[in-house]
């Protein structure tokens, strides 16, 4: 039924082991309670001592990419020796800085270096299928290259 290939992931972001504004936790789903530390990037005021949240963008996207590419691979039968996905994001961040209007908010640009070993024998129409199939099914490239709508809830409570 359609209805049972709907799935929901999610993650929190919460106070971390410093508590100040440029630190922080997130608690991914299916990690047993285990929480990551992040950092700001020096760029916008932070200490650059952790992973930033541009660098869970990137490991999320280079994740699912990988994870497809394999995917793929043992549905069409192609055999990997090696493989390996460097993400990569770029952003001009005076727009978030709110020191140039004319620079939007956001990765201006985001880019994936796919590494791939396969036997001798594969042939190219093979691998261009496998290539072209992997990029067209995985969810993070695909939310991504569409731009999703992002809702919010804000639930305030005020002490006195």
């Amino acid at each position: 039924m359609p209805e049972d290939a709907w799935i929901t992931d999610h993650a929190r972001a919460m106070p971390g082991e410093k508590k100040d504004s440029v630190h922080g936790a997130v608690e991914l789903a299916n990690s047993g309670g285990v929480r990551h530390q992040y950092g700001i990037h020096s760029a916008v005021g932070g200490d650059h001592d952790a992973p930033n949240p541009g660098d869970y963008l990137c490991a999320a996207l280079a994740a699912c990419l990988h994870s497809t590419l394999r995917m793929v691979a043992k549905r069409l039968g192609v055999t990997i020796l090696n493989s390996e996905v460097m993400a990569t994001a770029q952003v001009d961040v005076r727009g978030a800085l709110m020191v140039d209007s004319s620079v939007p908010v956001g990765f201006q640009r985001l880019h994936c270096d796919v590494s791939l070993e396969v036997p001798d024998d594969t042939g190219q129409r093979t691998l261009n299928t496998l290539m072209a199939s992997a990029e067209h099914s995985c969810v993070v490239f695909q939310t991504l290259q569409s731009g999703t709508k992002v809702t919010t809830d804000w639930c305030i409570g005020q002490m006195s």
